[in-house]
């Protein structure tokens, strides 16, 4: 597959045709991304750090400029700076939810066993929604447990 020249910011796929918002979400949920450790993390943030200041090398291609900047996206809030928890990254989604998904499935549960799934389920949800918040902008800690406590309650009463 090829790569455009590199834009700091922007997407690399064109996100006015369906296929080009198609991909730039794989590359966003890539699982891949999971498997990257601290050190290649801080090569990928250097990398763009020298691209934005111009110091870049020149034997550095636009796939690394691009591969960078995804893994970047991937594991590091963008407001915060820091990086998000494994299991609430949008890579985590399906592979931390397929199991939630399987135990919400499962045939003749007891009371205790739908309780403790859609505790979970909710859990997860809540994680993911706070990992990944607008953290521009305070919001009080009270309203995320409002949010979540109503989740839970209204989820577990409806299964």
């Amino acid at each position: 597959m090829s790569y455009p020249p590199f834009e700091l910011g922007k997407s690399r796929y064109d996100l006015n045709t369906y296929w080009g918002r198609f991909l730039h979400f794989m590359n966003i949920i890539d699982p891949r991304t999971l498997l990257v450790n601290d050190k290649k993390l801080n090569e990928c943030r250097q990398l763009l750090e020298q691209y934005e200041s111009k110091t870049l090398p020149a034997n550095i291609t636009d796939k690394e400029l691009w591969e960078a900047q995804k893994t970047v996206q991937a594991i590091v809030h963008p407001d915060t700076g820091k990086k998000i928890f494994m299991p609430f990254r949008m890579a985590g989604y399906v592979p931390f939810g397929t199991p939630i998904v399987v135990g919400l499935l499962l045939p003749d549960p007891t009371l205790k066993q739908i309780i403790f799934w859609q505790w979970f389920n909710q859990s997860h949800n809540a994680g993911v929604n706070y990992a990944n918040r607008n953290a521009t902008q305070h919001t009080p800690v009270s309203k995320f447990a409002i949010g979540y406590l109503s989740a839970v309650t209204v989820s577990v009463s409806i299964a």
